[in-house]
């Protein structure tokens, strides 16, 4: 399942460095977007390049909806009073039971974190950018 192997790809750069505005395609250090990017791409996805734009490709679905694979999209402190997409300001990957995968500033590094309790108070949306049957 093609969701598995994103997912197997991201777990393969679990510790690389987060550094904001990370450059595409170079595996040493990730922004979140750019992390995301990049494991799609490996799987055959192309993706834009920042969360904002990722945000707009694929098909939404609901937060009861999600599956492994799907995007999920955040706002953040500094973008929480913004409105539309200018409030996204972080994509990560669901992975199943309750955990996504993703790189952070606070975090510094790719890593799995539970959606419960502080990512979900900050959902935006989520979109599902490839066929999962």
């Amino acid at each position: 399942m093609l969701a598995d192997k994103i997912i197997s790809t991201g777990f393969n750069f679990i510790g690389t460095p987060y550094v904001f505005n990370a450059p595409s395609f170079q595996t040493d250090r990730f922004d979140c977007s750019s992390f995301i990017q990049h494991i799609f791409k490996v799987n055959g996805i192309s993706l834009p390049r920042n969360s904002r734009q990722q945000f707009q490709v694929g098909k939404s679905i609901s937060y009861h909806a999600i599956k492994k694979g799907d995007l999920l999209f955040f706002t953040t402190k500094k973008r929480k009073k913004r409105s539309g997409l200018s409030k996204i300001g972080h994509v990560a990957l669901y992975i199943d039971n309750n955990k996504i995968l993703h790189t952070y500033r606070e975090g510094k590094k790719v890593t799995i974190s539970e959606l419960d309790p502080y990512w979900k108070t900050v959902f935006i949306g989520a979109k599902r950018v490839f066929d999962q049957m």
